[in-house]
């Protein structure tokens, strides 16, 4: 593959993860979560993996650990996330989604959705699929981030 045809390929990739999380986002709203933006989107997908400290956040999003602390505090001020101890360090405290947290992780799941649909159409379910794998080969693990 040429230079300009991997910059093509980039650019492509890169500006579909750009519509994606906008998309989501935008869904999110429309489901009747305000004051959110995508990065708390990337933050609720470490959060409903379970058992998360502000560290855990901040590794999940390559950030310091006072910027996910923000974060955190303002998730906590806004109802989507609650802070209880740590049941095995006295020093440490879980960071959990609230009900209202569930609930915007299930409407993210719906928009997210909602765009596959779209794009099934477009190019059709099968190569879709064929992308889906494709793209799992290429990043099997991620990380799934904001890129900042």
């Amino acid at each position: 593959m040429q230079n300009s045809e991997a910059l093509s390929l980039s650019a492509a990739l890169l500006a579909a993860a750009g519509e994606l999380t906008q998309r989501i986002h935008d869904g999110v709203v429309a489901r009747g979560f305000e004051g959110l933006r995508p990065a708390h989107g990337f933050a609720f997908t470490r959060l409903a993996r379970g058992d998360a400290t502000v560290t855990d956040v901040a590794a999940h999003l390559g950030v310091t650990k006072q910027a996910a602390s923000q974060l955190v505090d303002e998730l906590v001020r806004k109802g989507y996330v609650e802070r209880r101890p740590h049941p095995e360090d006295a020093r440490a405290r879980l960071v959990v989604l609230t009900g209202r947290g569930w609930a915007c992780t299930r409407a993210a799941e719906e928009a997210a959705a909602d765009v596959v649909r779209e794009w099934s159409g477009l190019v059709g379910e099968g190569e879709l699929r064929t992308l889906h794998g494709q793209l799992l080969r290429i990043a099997p693990h991620g990380p799934i981030r904001p890129s900042w």
